[in-house]
């Protein structure tokens, strides 16, 4: 059993200070970030421009009181509204740097923070995901799911993107499924997309393979994409665009249909998820059942020396709510025993927070998905631009397909998949989506940093979700040797269990990770197996049925350990009590130095974590306070304003991807896992495992 008696609640990472919190309440907190005085109210960034008297202007995003107008503390700061967002009760300003201790000062302001940058980050995958055997054995395909990608907008026409279909669910608007084009870049009507990033994520989604009959068709080739454009021709545009677009989502749910949210770009992690705004708004969004699913990033490489690098999580993908997608790659071929984690996507643990990321991981690398004539990823990759099989398609006369690498790819793998499981099973809640994710993925060898809970099964997950949804009195539960049978509670591996539909934890009203739910109650997730390998549990049984019933294994005096219980063991781990179920700081170190993965101090002010070698600070990619306090995120531009991820630049692969269907004929999803057995240790270069934190690492009994 694993205790940490001597460190702080604050500091403890799975907490239940930390992940107990609930958006609503922080939202309505009190002042919160960095500064003195008038500028208590400021987020590091701003903190740090009020502190220097820099000339210029700032864009904020103010988060305001309840009933309390600012308009003539706006006027007496000079600060001019640029919009409004509901969903966090706040405005978007421009003021000058001089003025913002004097608005901050405003009794109707609450906090501050800057808006920051954000940019963007079939085929084989779709087959090796089982998403092509679900559409084959159920028939489904994802109809009348709306799909809202904020991300660069969608073209005009792709003949992947029209329906032959007859399902009265699906909106067909101007002959395409894109049933809601809403412009927050330049205003425009009619949909477009001048970057074309988009346009390949909504085709990974819910393309239809038309140019290549059916071969290249995505995850759920007949949900209806809402196309929310936030990005410019760049590929870069800033967060409160990103939150104008949550704004409009949360408003609009329920006439669109929305159940799912693709966040394929992403931003800098400067201050915890319990205050950044756009992860705020993310959380609005969940609470109204609502799957948000975000790329982790494609930070995974130091940049200099190639190798791995840990704590590269962007936001929103930071928080706990946020369903968030590292990549793989499935090396070109149909078998899931090659596959291996992609360097370049991002690992954890989160920036500010220490929570464990990614959930889980999807196929990333060489993804084959629609274009746009004309775009800046069209004319920018010529080599990697695919032609279709029919000469009668509209884009005959050009290249109808593209192939791009990234997290931004995989991201909307999970997005389809969602789509698939919501089909199957209309009451799914955003944690137990996550969970049934979780528990149906497959693990292969590497770190809960790494792969989170494994590589994405969308067979498994969608016959999970269909069973929790039909299941009778004396139906088996459903299980796989293959499945990792595993949930990431939080910075707690769950395993010894099978999912309860009914247990407080999948309750919107539970914030993932939670110790507690919504009553104060401990948390249940379902019932543990009486076998390791969780088999032949019998729905409508007496264990089935049981109230609650705790995963986890029991301690050596035979008591089953309550997470929560808050005795003497405050950070108590669930499951199988091995060395390594503490996820964030996993097992021992081999070597003095554990190369790549040293936890220290930051020199500066020795507030934050720093994730690299003692000595050279080699592979930090946040945690060193720089002049003006913003954390390290490689890629970033000179004054570290700028971060920039979406496709990486890193393993672009073109693979063979077919045009024609023939070679989808006759093949069996369960096949493609050649037996039991995960891809070997050495497939790829083998990532450091986490270090352990020690009484070394703390400094007046804290972190």
């Amino acid at each position: 059993m694993t205790r940490w008696r001597n460190i702080p609640a604050a500091a403890l990472l799975a907490s239940a200070c930390l992940f107990g919190f609930a958006a609503n309440a922080a939202a309505d907190s009190g002042n919160s970030g960095p500064g003195k005085g008038g500028g208590a109210k400021l987020d590091g960034k701003l903190a740090g421009r009020a502190e220097r008297g820099l000339p210029g202007l700032s864009r904020a995003i103010v988060v305001l009181n309840r009933d309390c107008d600012p308009s003539s503390d706006y006027r007496n700061a000079n600060a001019q509204r640029k919009a409004h967002f509901g969903i966090i009760n706040g405005d978007l300003v421009e003021l000058p740097n001089v003025q913002l201790r004097r608005l901050a000062g405003s009794s109707c302001v609450r906090s501050m923070h800057w808006d920051r940058p954000t940019s963007g980050e079939m085929n084989y995958a779709a087959i090796v995901e089982g998403a092509r055997a679900v559409q084959q054995v159920y028939g489904y395909d994802g109809a009348g799911i709306g799909v809202a990608v904020i991300d660069s907008g969608v073209t005009g026409w792709h003949d992947d993107l029209t329906y032959t279909g007859n399902s009265p669910k699906v909106k067909v608007v101007n002959g395409q499924r894109v049933s809601k084009f809403v412009d927050f870049v330049n205003g425009r009507l009619t949909p477009y997309d001048d970057n074309g990033h988009g346009t390949h994520v909504s085709g990974i989604i819910a393309g239809n393979g038309f140019d290549t009959q059916g071969a290249r068709a995505g995850i759920a080739p007949a949900a209806n994409i809402i196309s929310l454009k936030v990005l410019n021709a760049n590929a870069a545009g800033s967060i409160s665009q990103v939150i104008a677009a949550m704004d409009w989502t949360l408003a609009n749910a329920v006439a669109q249909n929305i159940r799912v949210v693709n966040l394929s770009v992403g931003a800098s992690v400067t201050e915890s998820y319990n205050t950044d705004p756009l992860t705020v708004a993310a959380k609005r969004l969940v609470d109204q059942g609502i799957v948000v699913v975000a790329a982790a990033g494609n930070l995974g490489k130091n940049p200099t020396t190639g190798a791995p690098q840990y704590g590269g999580i962007t936001s929103p993908g930071n928080a706990p709510w946020v369903l968030t997608v590292g990549a793989y790659s499935h090396q070109g071929t149909l078998t899931r025993t090659d596959d291996v984690m992609a360097g370049y996507s991002s690992r954890g643990p989160t920036a500010v927070d220490f929570a464990a990321k990614p959930d889980l991981v999807a196929t990333g690398t060489g993804i084959a998905s629609l274009s746009v004539p004309g775009s800046v990823l069209y004319l920018a990759n010529p080599t990697y631009l695919l032609s279709g099989s029919l000469t009668s398609s509209l884009l005959s006369l050009t290249k109808p397909y593209l192939s791009l690498t990234g997290t931004s790819m995989s991201s909307p793998m999970v997005s389809g998949a969602v789509a698939l499981m919501l089909q199957a099973n209309p009451k799914l809640t955003p944690n137990m989506a996550k969970a049934v994710l979780q528990y149906t993925a497959e693990r292969y060898n590497y770190d809960p940093l790494t792969q989170g809970a494994g590589f994405l099964n969308v067979k498994g997950a969608v016959d999970l979700a269909r069973f929790l949804y039909r299941a009778k009195s004396g139906d088996i539960y459903p299980t796989s040797a293959t499945w990792s049978k595993t949930i990431l509670w939080g910075n707690h591996k769950l395993t010894g269990g099978v999912i309860k539909p009914a247990g407080s934890a999948w309750a919107v009203t539970t914030v993932w990770g939670a110790a507690r739910d919504a009553e104060g109650d401990n948390i249940v997730w379902g019932t543990n197996c009486r076998t390791a390998e969780c088999d032949n549990i019998v729905w409508g049984t007496a264990a089935m049925d049981a109230d609650n019933i705790v995963w986890g294994t029991f301690d050596r005096e035979g008591d089953n350990i309550v997470w929560g219980t808050l005795r003497d063991a405050d950070n108590i781990v669930w499951g199988t009590m091995r060395d390594a179920d503490n996820i964030v700081w996993g097992t021992t170190c081999g070597g003095a130095d554990c190369t790549g993965i040293i936890w220290g101090l930051a020199q500066m002010d020795q507030d934050n974590i720093v994730w690299g070698t003692a000595r050279d600070w080699d592979n930090i990619v946040w945690g060193t306070a720089l002049r003006d306090g913003d954390n390290i995120v490689w890629g970033t531009a000179r004054d570290w304003d700028n971060i920039v991820w979406g496709t990486a630049s890193v393993e672009d692969a073109l693979f063979d991807d077919p045009d024609v269907p023939s070679v989808f004929d006759g093949v069996i999803f369960d096949a493609l896992f050649g037996g039991t057995d995960p891809a070997p240790a050495d497939a790829t270069l083998a990532d450091p495992q986490p270090a352990v934190l020690t009484e070394s690492t703390l400094v007046g009994g804290g972190l």
